[in-house]
């Protein structure tokens, strides 16, 4: 351990991928390797947290659903104490930082307090599950743009989404966080005008071995989506993209209550 109060500390905002070890990016594991404290998230995999030195401290400030054992505002002051007390701190953050995963409010709340801070990106979950599946996220005839967006509020807000712009047979529509509320999202997106018919792709832990997926339609995901994991976060690609899902590839679990509704693009 450095002599820490010689000076001052620095926070490091790391994307640590979808979940496999080998998909950080070579600043990321070497930073974690050097890391002197680690703050980390629950979907952070236990793969890569193998690669942090058996002397760094580790925090767990991981949220489930409904229950943040740790708040954000707590967080940000944890991340400044650590920084002001000279260390260098390690931030991971599962997928990218600043992709759903308040990275920004933890930059700002350091940078306020004066602490210098630095990101490193990773690859979204969204792109971790497109490269495991076979699924573009974009594909020249089938979508021309790409959107992500949240399928999670906070307990007093509403699922507020911009329904009709979301409704867009040209656009791949990616929902984080969704599998809650994917029944409304989709029965919100077909009163928009996209056909039930529409393909959609669940898939749960994506690139490690937890990794589930479910092939349904937009009609039938929200009654598919039941057969997930509840203890593993899953995504869903929505649009004509998932017609090239790999015919063969086995689906790695089927929606028994839909058998009809769940069979290869």
């Amino acid at each position: 351990m450095k002599d820490q109060s010689s000076r001052s500390g620095h926070v490091h905002l790391i994307g640590a991928g979808p979940g496999a070890a080998d998909l950080l990016t070579i600043r990321a594991a070497q930073l974690i390797a050097g890391a002197e404290v680690v703050v980390f998230d629950r979907l952070v995999s236990a793969e890569i947290l193998e690669l942090v030195p058996a002397t760094a401290r580790r925090i767990d400030v991981g949220k489930l659903p409904g229950y943040h054992k740790v708040p954000q505002d707590d967080i940000n002051a944890l991340l400044v104490r650590l920084a002001q007390s000279g260390a260098e701190v390690v931030r991971l953050k599962g997928g990218d930082p600043f992709i759903f995963g308040r990275g920004s409010e933890e930059a700002a709340a350091c940078r306020a307090a004066g602490i210098p801070v630095s990101v490193v990106p990773g690859i979204t979950a969204a792109q971790g599950a497109a490269a495991a599946t076979g699924v573009p996220l974009t594909h020249r005839g089938l979508a021309t743009g790409l959107r992500y967006v949240t399928g999670h509020r906070a307990r007093d807000l509403a699922l507020d989404l911009d329904w009709q712009s979301l409704a867009d047979p040209q656009t791949t529509l990616v929902v984080y966080m969704g599998v809650a509320t994917i029944a409304d999202i989709a029965a919100r997106l077909i009163a928009r005008g996209l056909p039930a018919d529409l393909p959609v792709l669940a898939v749960a832990g994506a690139t490690t071995a937890a990794e589930r997926r479910v092939l349904s339609t937009l009609g039938g995901v929200g009654q598919d989506a039941t057969c997930l994991p509840p203890e593993v976060p899953a995504l869903f690609i929505i649009g004509r993209v998932v017609t090239l899902y790999p015919a063969d590839l086995d689906l790695m679990i089927r929606a028994e209550a839909a058998p009809d509704r769940v069979a290869h693009a």
